[in-house]
């Protein structure tokens, strides 16, 4: 089986205003943060089976629904799962 972790986070270009809400928080706690951008993380496990065409199946489950692509970036990666 192979396991993709898969992390999908807002372009830079689009404001975060959650990541704002964080970033204020943590300087008003004294920690010296210049920037905070908040995300997501998954996890997808596939069948052995799909090794072949993984990473094109994973690039197109993340474009038609674990992202939106046109305010958000994603990257993963391929690993076996133990």
């Amino acid at each position: 089986m192979l396991k993709a972790k898969v992390t999908v986070t807002l372009k830079k270009s689009i404001l975060d205003p959650q990541g704002s809400a964080v970033e204020k928080a943590l300087k008003s706690m004294g920690y010296p943060v210049d920037e905070v951008r908040i995300g997501k993380y998954m996890e997808v496990t596939l069948p052995e089976a799909a090794r072949g065409n993984a990473t094109e199946m994973m690039h197109e489950i993340c474009r038609k629904l674990l992202s939106n692509p046109v305010i958000e970036d994603y990257r993963f990666e391929l690993e076996d799962k133990e």
